[in-house]
């Protein structure tokens, strides 16, 4: 569905930053839509030029890159997705503040609750600290789906977020994630950005591993801040630190965490199973193997599934056990740009599955 179609749909989407990689997702994902027209992408690179030349993807989309106010890009649809850089978002919170539609960002400029968070992990003070007050609902549907229904305002997850707290989501909602949790979480090279970098550039990623940002990656408190939340959510009073390695894959698309949690003696494997499926027995986009076979980044390639497994290990004679649960998810699609859009599907009333339910590509 493009421009053309707008007429004969039930609602109509902008993007506000369609260049780079989580826009051509964006962009990909909405013109596929059976209920949402996109209608406008705005850019202030490529203007005047068809989707298409920069997307080399998509097929006579009947649009183009626009260098228009946010306001003009606002007029007439019911959601805007903003598709850009950490800390550019931020700069439009007065803008944002006087659209009627609803807004999506994708951006990290508001998921964090303490100004003071901001600054330490992106760098600069926040410019619009009164937006951290809660006006923006986390944009995580397996712990906030009723809150994200009735928002106006959505603070998209990251990816490497997405992927952890997915994996111990369950543990915090049964009172078991407690102490220091350490997280080691490789990536692909997409979630670097379009635009080529010395640590993203083919030649040295392509046959390469390693690790970036160790311990300070800017998703840290967000995962962190979540996971409390759904610590309290559930009643229970316990606290844990999460230790975050990420690595740097040579792969295009995809995340592989692995987080370790030490658990009693008593916690045995059938109540991890028990734990696990109950907590995700009605998500939408969540395939809980267990122990039946390992989660991997082929098998989710292009789709919303996030595939979560396990080992836990026999007590080890210290009073405890150790469980290591793997998540896989395509950073661009649920771990970007297709939770977006399954925020927006539940903000306008659709089904939360509608127009991102394709199966994986394989291989």
């Amino acid at each position: 569905m493009n421009k053309r179609d707008a007429e004969s749909a039930r609602f109509r989407a902008a993007v506000v930053g369609g260049t780079g990689y989580g826009g051509a997702e964006l962009i990909r994902l909405l013109l596929g839509h059976p209920s949402v027209a996109l209608t406008r992408v705005s850019s202030i690179d490529f203007v005047g030029q068809p989707l298409e030349s920069v997307h080399l993807s998509l097929t006579d989309t009947g649009l183009v890159f626009e260098e228009i106010p946010l306001a003009e890009v606002a007029e007439g649809v019911d959601v805007v997705f903003l598709g850009l850089p950490h800390k550019v978002s931020s700069t439009l919170a007065p803008e944002l503040e006087q659209l009627s539609c609803k807004v999506i960002d994708l951006s990290g400029d508001y998921r964090l609750k303490d100004k003071d968070v901001y600054a330490k992990y992106y760098g600069q003070e926040h410019p619009h600290p009164e937006q951290l007050d809660g006006r923006w609902v986390f944009g995580l549907p397996e712990l906030y789906r009723e809150q994200i229904r009735g928002a106006t305002r959505v603070a998209s997850p990251g990816c490497f977020a997405t992927t952890i707290m997915t994996g111990l989501l369950p543990l915090a909602d049964a009172g078991l994630l407690k102490g220091p949790v350490q997280t080691v979480a490789s990536t692909g090279s997409s979630g670097s950005g379009a635009y080529a970098k010395p640590g993203t550039h083919h030649p040295i990623r392509a046959n390469n591993l390693k690790s970036y940002k160790q311990l300070t990656h800017q998703h840290t408190p967000e995962i962190s801040q979540t996971l409390r939340e759904a610590i309290e959510i559930a009643g229970h009073d316990t606290d844990f630190t999460l230790h975050f390695m990420p690595r740097s894959a040579p792969m295009a698309r995809g995340i592989l965490a692995t987080s370790f949690v030490r658990l009693d003696d008593s916690v045995g494997g059938d109540e991890i199973e028990r734990i696990y499926r109950g907590f995700y027995e009605s998500a939408a986009f969540v395939r809980v193997h267990g122990t039946s076979k390992p989660a991997e980044v082929v098998a989710v390639k292009g789709s919303m599934w996030v595939d979560l497994s396990w080992a836990l290990s026999e007590p080890d004679g210290f009073g405890g056990r150790q469980l290591a649960v793997d998540t896989a998810l395509d950073n661009l699609v649920k771990g970007g740009a297709g939770q977006a859009v399954q925020s927006m599907n539940l903000m306008l009333g659709l089904p939360e599955r509608e127009g991102i339910d394709a199966p994986a590509l394989w291989p």
